[in-house]
């Protein structure tokens, strides 16, 4: 059973940083991704960046693309999203999850708020 603990949100002005951390612990880690979902109020819930577990590759939507960044550190089992250059519209809460490679999220973290104020 993998176990995904997220944590680092908090209340950042436009233009700010944070850093998002997500412990991941289980067996045969290297067949998973990971993923952070964000969910503003009134909207869809979206995947803002993933990242193969294995050889560390990730994908970045546009709307992050040159702001986010992903990693993970195999031998702590952590995952980072370093957000920078936030905007407003990155309000949301963001939630750590991992699934195996091909498959369907199914781990999840609980969640953490990140406000971005004017």
């Amino acid at each position: 059973q993998v176990q995904v603990v997220d944590s680092g949100g908090g209340l950042v002005q436009a233009g700010g940083s944070l850093r998002l951390s997500c412990a991941v612990s289980g067996p045969m880690l290297n067949n998973y991704k990971v993923g952070w979902f964000r969910q503003s109020p009134g909207k869809e819930r979206e995947l803002a960046v993933s990242i193969t577990w294995k050889d560390g590759s990730a994908n970045y939507p546009d709307s992050v693309k040159g702001r986010f960044t992903i990693s993970r550190d195999n031998g702590r089992n952590m995952v980072y999203l370093q957000m920078d250059h936030l905007k407003r519209e990155d309000t949301a809460i963001y939630t750590c999850a991992a699934g195996l490679v091909g498959f369907n999220y199914i781990f999840w973290g609980q969640g953490t708020q990140v406000t971005v104020s004017a």
